[in-house]
């Protein structure tokens, strides 16, 4: 963490066409260049599911970026939930 700023924890469903796009490891690079932990994963229903934990401005770039996705990517809704932050990620992870 950088400058104390406050930190938060957001989780995503993203819809559209984000699988078998490469939406999951692009998350994760984004994620890891923004210093932002947690993880992603696709859901049976075709939605990718993901939850951030780091600086609320990090995080807020990572929801702004989730609604784009990789080039290949058609986000046609995403849902955002705010939590408390728990701080329980040490780093940003796929999960299958």
């Amino acid at each position: 963490m950088t400058g104390g700023e406050e930190r938060t924890r957001a989780h995503l469903t993203i819809d559209g066409r984000v699988q078998g796009v490469w939406f999951r490891a692009a998350t994760r690079e984004a994620a890891e260049r923004l210093g932002v932990t947690g993880w992603v994963c696709n859901l049976p229903d075709g939605r990718v599911e993901a939850v951030l934990e780091g600086e609320h401005s990090r995080v807020e770039e990572m929801i702004q970026w989730c609604r784009q996705g990789p080039p290949a990517a058609r986000v046609d809704e995403m849902d955002v939930t705010h939590e408390p932050w728990q701080g329980e990620f040490e780093h940003f992870a796929i999960r299958r």
